[in-house]
């Protein structure tokens, strides 16, 4: 059985190089971590009107590359301030960065189905 300690200590984010050409060269993406998850997550509610919610999935696709994108010791080259700028970039870069930070961080068609009917 794992320790506590084990589990805290464990390197269990997983990173990959992606290509992007339209940016000139490739990124260096990561799996979100379980707090960034629930942040992307609570950020495509619109707010509730009446017994429903709409999701709000406007810049998700850049929301989830500012929170993946890193630089080779995982920090994050972009904020939630460069949300808007990132997605003014080429939605053919961002769907390959978002491609890969998905499958990375295990967001599933599924996950984002149950999400927008919640």
């Amino acid at each position: 059985m794992l320790t506590r300690e084990q589990i805290l200590e464990c390197s269990d984010i997983p990173t990959e190089i992606v290509q992007v050409p339209e940016w000139g060269g490739e990124v260096l993406v990561k799996g979100l971590t379980g707090s960034q998850r629930d942040w992307l997550e609570m950020s495509i509610f619109a707010e509730k009107k009446g017994n429903s919610s709409n999701a709000n999935m406007r810049n998700f696709r850049a929301k989830l590359a500012s929170l993946t994108v890193c630089d080779e010791s995982g920090e994050r080259l972009f904020t939630e301030k460069d949300i808007e700028a990132l997605s003014a970039k080429s939605a053919v870069a961002l769907q390959k960065v978002f491609n890969v930070a998905q499958r990375l961080s295990g967001l599933t068609a599924e996950d984002a189905e149950q999400l927008t009917k919640n």
